[in-house]
């Protein structure tokens, strides 16, 4: 294992409490988890994170970040805009943005990129990171994407929304690493739930990884249990 700290280990996590179910309890618990160990930001769905701004009030070294056009990113590039100006506005300092997939795949790169960049460009000094849900994509695909996103100005590629099946396998992550090189940053997430695989997708090039509360934790202590 390389020489990493359990700090280093939760500067690289973004929690999240994002799926349909997630409830008021499971962004206060993260939040909460997320202080004790100083995780580098936070994730909840739109409609709770004026909540998590307020729980995290306390804590400036743990981000508020927010999603949009999550999950599908099927959203026209208006609604995508306002959708960033609002999170922004309710104090979030990074933004997770889902691609147009349906326009990727149908060969539509101007489009695609022109989507991107208007959220970036909305975002300003904001860092937006870029969802391409790889579990939908082929190779080309991917690469295609990737390409896109640095053109468009993203700071991160990453896998998925952790709401399809797949995401963040090393296959992914090596793909979109050489694709990006050091033009950008690629952010691991859906199927990182123990410390043994992030390690394995961080040697691979990932830097960032988005995890649930419950992986988190699970991570953390593994860590704790190895100083």
């Amino acid at each position: 294992m390389m020489d990493l700290t359990v700090n280093d280990i939760a500067r690289m996590l973004d929690l999240s409490a994002v799926q349909a179910d997630s409830t008021e309890a499971d962004v206060r618990d993260m939040a909460a988890l997320a202080k004790q160990y100083n995780c580098v930001a936070c994730f909840a769905m739109p409609a709770y994170t004026g909540l998590l701004a307020e729980l995290l009030s306390d804590a400036p070294q743990v981000a508020v970040a927010g999603v949009v056009g999550f999950p599908s990113g099927a959203n026209t590039t208006h609604s995508k805009v306002r959708q960033a100006c609002e999170m922004l506005e309710a104090g979030c300092k990074e933004l997770d943005m889902v691609i147009n997939i349906g326009r990727l795949k149908s060969g539509d790169t101007d489009y695609v990129c022109r989507d991107m960049a208007a959220v970036i460009q909305a975002a300003g000094n904001v860092p937006v990171k870029v969802i391409l849900e790889c579990h939908y994509l082929t190779n080309d695909e991917m690469k295609t994407a990737c390409e896109l996103a640095v053109k468009a100005g993203v700071a991160f590629v990453k896998t998925g929304t952790g709401w399809a099946s797949t995401g963040a396998t090393e296959d992914n992550i090596t793909l979109m690493k050489e694709t990006v090189g050091e033009r950008a940053e690629v952010k691991a997430a859906g199927g990182v739930r123990d410390l043994e695989t992030l390690l394995k997708l961080h040697r691979l090039g990932a830097t960032r990884f988005g995890v649930s509360s419950k992986s988190a934790k699970a991570i953390l202590e593994e860590m704790e249990q190895k100083k």
